[in-house]
């Protein structure tokens, strides 16, 4: 056997036929094009209104306070209603920031239990929580009422914040479940050896490992409490106590209840910019926060 049929024997093995390039090319343009398509139609189904009323609270239209020109007329419109809108937005801004923290506090702590404790009836106190996704909003309202009422808490955004945490409860506490669930055991197991109390093994060892699924909770609290209508709609009465989107829905002119259409535009881009806003900064964390419980550790 001569040495170039040696050498073609031991390298053809071996050998696997590459693809032209433009053929894998041209494959991952054919499969890429309905993703692409799919994802713009999305895109422009959800920006496009938000688009336009921010373009339409700033142009000039018949019937509002911006007739002549583009200007921020409709915004001091917002300004100049009832209480202000800095008063309003002070009340939203409460109403969130409270919302959050209850719901970060009692979710961390009944996540935490729920997946690194055992004691009796665990699981059906657990499914007994997310039974409150099957009780229709509405229909607990009035009596939330008459109980805030009893305890002092009627007309608060206290009472509030209690009623839109209550409702966040349910997400939340499997969010954190499973969050907690998919740190590895050894981490904690390895924090109570070195000394550290059960307290200390979450605070130093595994808040950090959850940080994502507590900013996942965090944000879909905040977006909540921020854009509720129905609850203060039905547990607020004063008007210096009304939240922002309410105050957006009231927002009227002075003849025959026709609507301000201007200034109620610029409410809404009032409203939604901070949550695109803080959706953008934290969307990294919001989406690691979802996937981390697909995997266990």
């Amino acid at each position: 056997m001569s040495s170039q049929t040696l050498t073609r024997a031991l390298v053809a093995p071996n050998a696997r036929p590459t693809a032209p390039r433009h053929r894998s090319t041209a494959k991952r343009l054919v499969y890429g094009i309905p993703y692409w398509v799919f994802t713009t139609a999305l895109a422009v189904i959800f920006l496009y209104p938000l688009i336009w009323t921010g373009v339409s609270s700033v142009s000039p239209m018949a019937g509002t306070s911006q007739t002549d020109g583009w200007g921020f007329g409709n915004y001091a419109a917002l300004g100049d209603y009832q209480a202000g809108i800095w008063v309003y937005l002070w009340n939203t801004l409460f109403l969130a920031l409270l919302t959050v923290v209850l719901t970060l506090t009692i979710s961390l702590l009944g996540g935490y239990a729920f997946a690194r404790f055992r004691f009796p009836g665990k699981n059906a106190l657990f499914l007994l929580v997310l039974a409150i996704l099957m009780v229709p909003y509405a229909t607990l309202l009035i009596p939330l009422y008459v109980i805030l009422n009893a305890v002092g808490l009627q007309n608060s955004l206290v009472g509030v914040a209690l009623v839109v945490t209550m409702f966040q409860l349910p997400f939340s506490m499997f969010m954190m479940r499973i969050s907690f669930e998919s740190v590895p055991r050894e981490l904690d197991e390895a924090a109570l050896v070195d000394g550290c109390s059960s307290w200390g093994a979450l605070w130093r060892v595994m808040l950090p490992a959850v940080k994502p699924g507590m900013i996942t909770v965090g944000l879909f609290a905040f977006l909540t409490a921020w854009n509720d209508f129905f609850a203060p709609l039905i547990l607020i009465n004063d008007t210096n106590r009304m939240t922002l989107p309410l105050a957006v829905a009231n927002l009227r002119g002075q003849v025959q209840g026709v609507v301000d259409y201007g200034a109620t535009e610029a409410g809404v881009v009032v409203l939604a910019l901070p949550c695109i806003v803080l959706f953008l900064i934290l969307q990294r964390h919001y989406v690691r926060g979802f996937m981390s419980g697909a995997f266990k550790g």
